[in-house]
């Protein structure tokens, strides 16, 4: 029987990326129906609103989405999409492996880096609860709640016990947000309480940043409230090559959406020269989801197998194949 997912292509480089992905995810033998549901800035712009019902309506359907990147205006236009998705389906759980790949040049390619970040993906500043106090003093308020916070730690925890993880680093700013930080950080304590077998420890955001850049290979899942998350995960990306080779996952309790967490890339839209293997790893988490487990396994051997021969690399990362010679190289690998 076919998995039937909902496929938003996205704008700027996510059809191509997302074409690629299909053909990728078509290779492996799994069946699948995709429902496709077209989503850009110019869709929005005349919608009125950053999630038009037919995309709501057909991920509440499929209960799986694989998303490729919307462009969002910066500093006015529209609400950001992904966070209108995550709030709307109430996709607590932004999940975000990040790993070295073999062969791909970085600062840190000598360094094996192996950690899941878990962020909570509702509150926080992202409750978008700002207002202007009087002229030119705004005001932003971060909400933290016990039921948020206890659900992704409750999360972090039962992936880590079930995937053999050893230690969860919650990361906080509660020396100084003492009530709201600190109501994370309680919470976290209390479910770590829950799972004795896993070492627990916190580290205050900035020097976690900071022990990032220094010992990468130290860390094992680190567990985050919104803003932190957002701002560690794109470093940790950073490390391994960027956010054009890191998975993304929003997981829910009825719904999960996998996606691409780089840009839109409108300055190379149309040159078939995007780099897929972000959407393509997202993917390969959306296959585990499934149940694919083994499609999954063979999928992320051919990603592995392509970088570690680096003869069909796209130029951004230090390669001069297309998207197309990129995604032939995996399917090729896939046998």
């Amino acid at each position: 029987m076919a998995h039937k997912i909902t496929l938003i292509p996205g704008d700027g480089i996510g059809p191509e990326v997302a074409d690629a992905t299909v053909r990728a995810l078509e290779a492996t033998g799994v069946a699948i129906e995709w429902e496709l549901a077209e989503l850009s800035a110019s869709i929005i712009e005349k919608a009125g609103t950053s999630l038009p019902p037919h995309v709501l309506e057909s991920l509440e359907k499929t209960g799986v989405g694989l998303k490729g990147p919307v462009t969002t205006p910066i500093a006015g236009g529209f609400k950001s999409v992904n966070v209108a998705i995550r709030k709307q389906l109430d996709l607590f759980a932004n999940v975000r492996p990040v790993f070295t790949l073999p062969g791909l040049k970085t600062r840190f390619q000598d360094v094996n880096i192996n950690m899941v970040i878990f962020r909570e993906n509702t509150e926080d500043l992202y409750s978008g609860l700002e207002h202007e106090v009087v002229k030119d003093v705004v005001e932003s308020l971060k909400i933290i709640t016990r039921y948020a916070s206890t659900r992704i730690a409750k999360y972090a925890f039962a992936y880590s016990q079930k995937n053999g993880r050893r230690k969860v680093t919650a990361i906080h700013k509660a020396n100084i947000m003492k009530l709201s930080d600190g109501l994370f950080i309680r919470c976290c304590r209390e479910v770590a309480a829950e799972y004795p077998d896993i070492d627990y420890n916190e580290m205050i955001v900035d020097n976690a940043s900071m022990q990032l850049v220094m010992r990468p290979e130290t860390f094992d899942v680190l567990l985050l409230p919104n803003l932190y998350g957002d701002i560690v995960s794109d470093l940790a990306a950073g490390l391994v090559g960027g956010l054009g080779v890191v998975p993304g996952a929003n997981m829910g309790e009825k719904q999960a959406v996998f996606e691409a967490v780089h840009g839109s890339a409108p300055d190379i839209a149309g040159k078939g020269v995007a780099n897929p293997t972000a959407l393509m790893s997202s993917a390969i988490l959306m296959l585990r989801h499934l149940g694919e487990s083994a499609a999954a396994d063979r999928l992320q051997a051919a990603l592995a197998k392509t970088f570690r021969d680096g003869a069909h690399l796209t130029r951004d990362l230090g390669g001069k194949a297309s998207t197309r010679e990129f995604t032939d190289a995996v399917i090729g690998n896939l046998a």
